[in-house]
């Protein structure tokens, strides 16, 4: 039998589990794919540990992921454009792509380029649309400066690739072991920790028309301090400092959408998006990746492979 990753509680990474599930059929206008590569997300942890239940609550057992990327199995009834055999990148919003064999609406499928790797597209779904919805949602544009903290994890590595191709001034806040990367993508790297304020006001001269925070932390009410109007400043993850400043939350619900995905596959394919693969993991090995992820230091994305 095919094999998925469950969890019967909520949780620590100890609660999931790789158990053996009936192989799932497509129904009309879907596709059931063989997945080749997943990618894990910290919002996925939030729902395991019940952090998000009142938003997102888990039926269990729960299944998880959304990113995906594998080969056309089986065709639901009136699926046209897609042939089995076809090698497709793709997401869900049912929390299955963790398996084996995932059922995809048709709509949710692009075609994979012949020379991306599974890894990469794989893993670009959930971070790719989350970074491409940020970008848009502060509007930087040629000659502007704009600060993306987290810049070296699964988001913030892909959103200052997205700013730069805007012609704005990037800055990206990350830890020292990723300042040569960040420079290698025309970014400019800044450490994070004590006197960041001072040493961003010192190296922009006062101008920060944008900010992107993909960390927490405290980084909207910097970008606050730094003058940054609050139409301009999107978090992804801190919730609560957004509805007290009224700054925006757009990210993956955001930009959830193949249009959005195809622009990306396109993106990578040509070399304009690098997509750092922290990490790779087997199927069987889910605790070890979440394991990894959770010590929220990795640089681009962590990937199941199946």
């Amino acid at each position: 039998m095919p094999q998925a990753v469950r969890y019967g509680e909520h949780g620590g990474i100890e609660v999931l589990q790789l158990a053996e599930v009936p192989r799932p059929a497509p129904e009309s206008g879907q596709v059931l794919v063989r997945v080749r590569a997943a990618g894990i997300n910290p919002g996925e942890t939030k729902i395991r540990v019940g952090a998000l239940a009142e938003r997102w609550p888990s039926t269990f057992p729960s299944g998880q992921g959304s990113d995906l990327a594998g080969v056309v199995a089986e065709l639901g009834a009136d699926v046209e454009e897609i042939q089995v055999g076809d090698e497709v990148v793709g997401f869900v919003h049912t929390r299955s792509s963790h398996a084996e064999y995932v059922v995809v609406p048709a709509e949710h499928l692009v075609p994979k380029p012949s020379g991306l790797s599974w890894e990469v597209a794989g893993g670009l779904f959930v971070a790719g649309t989350t970074a491409y919805a940020a970008v848009g949602a502060v509007c930087p544009r040629e000659g502007e400066t704009i600060v993306v903290s987290g810049a070296a994890g699964g988001v913030g590595s892909l959103a200052v690739q997205l700013a730069k191709l805007t012609g704005a001034t990037v800055i990206g806040i990350a830890g020292e072991a990723n300042h040569e990367w960040l420079r290698e993508h025309d970014v400019v790297p800044i450490a994070y920790g004590e006197g960041l304020e001072e040493r961003l006001r010192e190296l922009t001269g006062d101008q920060v028309h944008a900010f992107i925070d993909t960390y927490g932390d405290g980084y909207v009410e910097l970008a606050l301090r730094l003058g940054v109007y609050p139409g301009r400043i999107d978090t992804v993850v801190d919730f609560a400092a957004a509805e007290t400043y009224r700054v925006k939350t757009e990210g993956n619900i955001a930009g959830a959408s193949a249009e959005v995905l195809r622009d990306l596959v396109a993106l990578a394919d040509k070399g304009l998006l690098d997509v750092p693969i922290a990490a790779t993991y087997p199927l069987a090995e889910v605790q070890a990746a979440y394991r990894e992820l959770e010590q929220g230091h990795t640089r681009g994305k962590i990937v199941l492979t199946v």
